[in-house]
């Protein structure tokens, strides 16, 4: 089975120690299921560690690896994954965090996935309602699970992981939906998928979720606000 026309679009910020590693992890994974027509879209979030000076010399010795930085204040996940959206050539893009704990290697299971399912989307799922995952901390699963609890109930049970930020999905969905999307915080997959006003073929893949090596988790009371506005908002808008 061919695997081809993949942009990876992953927003970083402040990830320094953990890039060089994710990008030669990405590149070997690359090479292994010998992907065609493949390009890598780093979103840098305005970092103040040495996270630009690292894209930028990747960039000139990679011809497949773009990278912007998105320099508008707030911070904001969702408006650095559209920067990677509106810049991709391909059609089927893949979003990850650049904090490795989405390992690189389960690239290829959602990917393999998606084209063998024919999909709209497949979501690389922790599923948090069924297991506490070790690469979480105990506000963030505790928040995870309650604001997954209340999207199954107000929006609908879609997925087992709707805040999940490592998914591939059609570039179509984004095109036809954009003027719809909320695009603020740290939920675009929900975004994307809510905001669709036809069904979607909606796959989950099972990951291992990592514990983060180094930095600091983004979750905090302001994120969690943000999602609870984004799901009242759908709602009302259903």
């Amino acid at each position: 089975m061919k695997i081809n026309n993949i942009s990876i679009v992953i927003p970083v910020l402040n990830e320094e120690k953990n890039l060089v590693k994710l990008i030669e992890e990405i590149k070997k994974i690359k090479n292994k299921i010998k992907i065609k027509n493949f390009e890598l879209i780093i979103i840098d979030d305005n970092s103040n560690d040495n996270s630009k000076l690292i894209l930028k010399k990747y960039s000139k010795k990679n011809r497949f690896i773009k990278f912007f930085i998105r320099k508008k204040l707030p911070r904001d996940l969702s408006k650095s994954c559209l920067i990677g959206f509106n810049a991709s050539i391909y059609e089927n893009i893949l979003v990850m965090d650049g904090d490795l704990q989405h390992p690189p290697r389960f690239i290829k299971h959602l990917s393999k996935k998606f084209f063998y399912k024919k999909a709209d989307i497949v979501i690389g799922s922790r599923n948090l309602l069924k297991k506490k995952n070790s690469g979480l901390g105990l506000f963030r699963y505790l928040s995870s699970v309650s604001i997954i609890y209340l999207i199954n109930f107000f929006l609908g049970n879609k997925t087992s992981d709707p805040l999940s930020g490592f998914f591939i999905f059609k570039k179509e969905i984004y095109k036809k939906n954009k003027k719809r999307l909320y695009v603020k915080g740290y939920k675009i997959l929900a975004d994307l998928i809510f905001s669709s006003k036809v069904p979607l073929k909606i796959f989950d893949q099972n990951i291992f979720f990592d514990r983060r090596k180094s930095g600091k988790s983004k979750m905090n009371i302001m994120v969690l606000i943000q999602l609870i506005i984004f799901i009242i908002r759908s709602f009302l808008k259903k």
